[in-house]
């Protein structure tokens, strides 16, 4: 199927939004011109109503003043008091002043020649009244049967002339309103007219670029349509000419390419299925290898596993008691602790009774003291009285009774002070003994505690010894569940192998529907080869882990592998094929 190189030439983007976008200036246009012509229209219409009606007011003012002014005439004419004709007098000239005010704001509008003629003919009426007024004023005074004469004869004809003809301007300006605005709504449905042409034409136009652009679409879209049903049914030797560049021929060149890549790969899947049904006869004779070396795996790890139980009993209960006699020496230590306190109390307490008796001591120093002033007094008092000589003989022997008790007082604390001397002296060697006695308990009760951290030390060893030896004993028992595992996966695999064996058959069977070239076949033969399983390398024990090893999740077993169902035919989505 062939289609015209000028419609591929631009994109599809392209071409729909130039299609958009000329829908849109077009809309744009036509509501610009409506929107322009309606808005002129408007302006029109509203400022000829507004010069019409100040012509209307104008025309009404002029008219209203004049009838007012005419009432004020007649009034005048009618009366003889003076102080009417005064109060008018006023009002009228005001009043005249004001309607020239309005003709020279009339003439001063755009008029219509009718306009002005019309208004040159007021002009003209308006001042046969205002000179029939000059005469009524006049002779008035001198006249007034003239003066009424004048008022019925000339003045009020003239006036009734002069506002019919006032009447007839507005009648005019209206009647002259109402035709043009009649014109600027013709004008308006003209504009209205004209837009729907323009809309017309708009949509006529674009019912052509929908053809177009429907036509550019369906073209490419069926000539892919015919590919695709083609590698669809099988058929992969078909060959795509591409003559676009745009979206539609980049899928086409895709197509085009995607065949090609079936081609190679169906022709590479009919050489590997026979090396499929090969590797897989293989691996099913080295998994069931794998599956005895396993299971004697297994018989070791369980024997390891007992071995490493016992050893973690034995480790715990040297942990254990490691931790029992860590106990008592650390009571040892605080009862060390506790007597060292007490020492520390005694040789306070020596202290204290040391300073008591030197304390003692001077108080026995100051009683000696107090003996001697006494004896030294009473000696006195014995001299006084012989000096008194019979009136003084009594004291004299009172004063000698007084000194042999001051003599005795002061040998008495004499023998007590050398005996509290003495005791001081041993007090203090005692206290010596005890400060020595507190060094000693003081280094007992270190070295309990050097010792209560050696037992400590020894007890955390031990503990963190069986927590290896736990770990250990667990990694092998998950060592062994895995071993048990693997077992299960090696016959798992077998079963996967020959599962893959009787689906390289159907698959065999799928690809013979696929219609190649020879020479694809032919090149793809050379690039396939037979798995063959590598001879496992002898590994080296490796060192225990130093971290902890987490338990491993138990593995489920996979289901069966399910036959696989005979694929169908169908139009491939991927450009490009890594690996089948």
């Amino acid at each position: 199927m062939s289609t015209s190189p000028t419609l591929g030439r631009h994109s599809v983007a392209f071409r729909l939004w130039a299609s958009v976008l000329a829908v849109i200036a077009a809309l744009f246009a036509v509501i610009g011109f409506s929107a322009w012509r309606s808005n002129q229209v408007q302006e029109q219409t509203t400022a000829i109503a507004a010069a019409m009606d100040a012509k209307v007011d104008a025309a009404r003012r002029w008219a209203g003043l004049t009838t007012a002014n005419v009432v004020r005439v007649q009034a005048t004419a009618a009366s003889a008091e003076p102080v009417i004709e005064s109060m008018f007098k006023e009002r009228l000239a005001s009043s005249i002043s004001e309607i020239s005010q309005v003709q020279k704001s009339i003439e001063a509008m755009d008029l219509s020649p009718e306009d002005k003629a019309l208004m040159e003919r007021i002009a003209a009426e308006r001042k046969t009244v205002l000179d029939s007024l000059g005469k009524i004023r006049g002779q008035k005074a001198a006249d007034p049967a003239a003066a009424a004469q004048e008022l019925t004869q000339r003045f009020n004809p003239a006036v009734d002339i002069y506002l019919k003809s006032l009447s007839e301007f507005a009648d005019l300006q209206t009647s002259s309103k109402a035709r043009l605005l009649a014109e600027l709504a013709e004008q308006r449905k003209s504009t209205v007219r004209i837009a729907a042409l323009l809309i017309v034409i708009v949509v006529a136009g674009l019912v052509a670029g929908a053809f177009w652009l429907v036509r550019s679409i369906q073209q490419p879209l069926a000539q892919a349509m015919e590919v695709a049903g083609q590698i669809a049914g099988g058929d992969l030797t078909t060959r795509v000419a591409v003559n676009r560049r745009d979206e539609f021929g980049l899928l086409l060149g895709a197509m085009d390419r995607m065949a090609g890549q079936l081609r190679q790969v169906v022709g590479e899947v009919r050489q590997g299925i026979e090396s499929v049904s090969t590797a897989s006869s293989e691996i099913a004779t080295g998994n069931h290898d794998l599956s005895a070396r396993t299971e004697q795996t297994a018989s070791s790890l369980q024997q390891t596993a007992s071995s490493m139980e016992e050893l973690t009993a034995t480790v715990g209960h040297s942990a254990d008691t490691a931790r029992q006699a860590n106990q008592l020496a650390s009571s040892a230590a605080e009862a060390a602790t506790r007597g060292g306190q007490v020492v520390e109390q005694v040789v306070g307490n020596m202290a204290q009774i040391t300073e008591s008796s030197r304390r003692i001591g001077d108080i026995i120093g100051t009683i000696d003291g107090i003996a001697f002033q006494t004896n030294i007094l009473a000696l006195n008092a014995a001299v006084e009285a012989a000096r008194a000589g019979e009136q003084g003989r009594g004291f004299a022997v009172v004063a000698s009774e007084v000194r042999s008790l001051a003599q005795r007082s002061a040998e008495a604390a004499k023998e007590i002070k050398g005996l509290i001397g003495v005791s001081v002296e041993r007090v203090e060697a005692g206290a010596q003994l005890v400060e020595q006695t507190g060094s000693a308990m003081n280094d007992i009760v270190h070295s309990v505690k050097r010792v209560t951290d050696l037992i400590g030390e020894i007890a955390s060893a031990a503990g963190e010894q069986r927590d290896g030896i736990a770990q250990v004993n667990q990694a092998v028992t998950q060592l062994d569940q895995m071993t048990q595992q693997n077992a299960a996966l090696v016959e798992e695999s077998a079963a996967a192998a020959q599962s893959l064996r009787e689906q390289s058959a159907r698959l065999a069977e799928a690809v013979s529907v696929f219609k190649v070239d020879r020479q694809v076949v032919a090149a793809a033969a050379p690039a396939t080869k037979a798995f063959r399983p590598a001879a496992p390398a002898a590994k080296k024990p490796t060192a225990a882990a130093a971290t902890k090893p987490k338990p491993a999740a138990a593995r489920k077993a996979p289901a069966p592998t399910a036959p696989a169902p005979t694929p169908k035919p169908g139009p491939a989505v991927t450009d490009e094929w890594e690996s089948f």
